[in-house]
């Protein structure tokens, strides 16, 4: 009885690693083939005479309005000129994350075929860490100097955004500009309509970034990761006993969703305790719902958040399983 047991496990092993390997030995064969244009690196090094000719190259990026004044002073600003000598340090070559995000539009391509190959353009903005990464369909903007590592001198933050400030989060980040356009808004003001709307972005980084550690895909940190394995079932019960899930109080959102140094539960736990603690059990439940339903991709993402709730079976694992 054990050897047909461990005989069985094999193949469902072997079948699971030869499902992925079709997959990804699909999306090897999709062609793409991206553009990179470096404004940042353009901008900074274009002689005040030469910005005309800057303008005619990127019009989107010198809205009307602003005198050339404007733009050769921000070129000619030490303060400016010292963060674009920093970014060059970190991306003067840029060649491997173009191939990184190349290797994500190929991923992209195979769920969504329809998708536009966008134009990337790395630039130097105003240290908006909520727009990171922008997604405008025919390009894709990427704020470089927000990438220089957790620990640069630039960053005066709270460390639980600038944990996010490391190179490997430029693809995460393009995922979550590539899921607004994906996935609709969501249906009410349920704490459970948010939970399940983020972990409909964060399972697209599962079929997208396959290789990435879900600390990555998440923003965490690996022992945030480690905590919420291990009081899965803890959390799950406070969000159940306090009857949670369907409440559209606001302030649930940002005790629980909203990304902070650690999440409300109003319990002397608190301290220990990740942000956005109800983002990653919406990630769960949607796993558990994609694992226990035959449906695509894009099914799910527009389907509503209590019918996937409802027929996702989510259990979450108890404390040491």
């Amino acid at each position: 009885m054990k050897k047909t047991f461990v005989i069985l496990t094999l193949i469902v092993v072997l079948f699971a690693c030869d499902k992925k390997s079709k997959v990804e030995k699909a999306v090897e064969e999709i062609p793409v083939e991206m553009k990179v244009g470096r404004f940042d690196k353009a901008f900074f090094e274009t002689k005040p005479q030469d910005l005309q000719k800057l303008k005619e190259e990127y019009p989107l990026f010198f809205p009307k309005g602003n005198d050339d004044s404007v733009w050769i002073e921000k070129m000619q600003n030490p303060q400016w000129r010292e963060l674009y000598t920093e970014v060059e340090k970190k991306f003067a070559d840029f060649a491997p994350e173009k191939e990184k995000i190349e290797e994500l539009y190929k991923h992209i391509k195979y769920y969504f075929p329809t998708t536009k190959i966008p134009k990337i353009i790395t630039v130097i903005s105003e240290m908006d860490y909520q727009n990171k990464v922008i997604d405008a369909d025919s390009l894709l903007v990427i704020s470089l100097e927000l990438y220089l590592g957790k620990t640069h001198k630039f960053y005066q933050f709270p460390e639980y955004i600038k944990q996010n400030f490391e190179p490997a989060q430029i693809m995460p980040d393009i995922v979550s500009a590539f899921a607004i356009k994906k996935i609709p808004p969501p249906a009410d003001n349920t704490l459970l309509s948010q939970m399940i709307y983020h972990g409909k972005e964060l399972y697209l980084k599962d079929i997208l970034l396959p290789e990435y550690s879900d600390a990555d895909k998440m923003g965490y940190m690996p022992e945030q990761i480690k905590w919420s394995e291990e009081n899965e079932s803890y959390m799950w019960r406070f969000f159940i006993e306090n009857k949670l899930l369907y409440d559209g109080d606001q302030k649930l959102i940002p005790r629980f969703i909203n990304p902070a140094p650690f999440s409300k539960f109003y319990l002397e736990i608190d301290n220990e305790t990740p942000g956005r603690t109800g983002v990653w059990l919406g990630w769960q439940i949607v796993r558990a719902f994609m694992q226990n339903n035959d449906i695509s991709v894009q099914q799910m993402l527009k389907m509503d958040a209590r019918e996937i709730f409802e027929k996702s079976k989510y259990k979450p694992k108890k404390n040491g399983e």
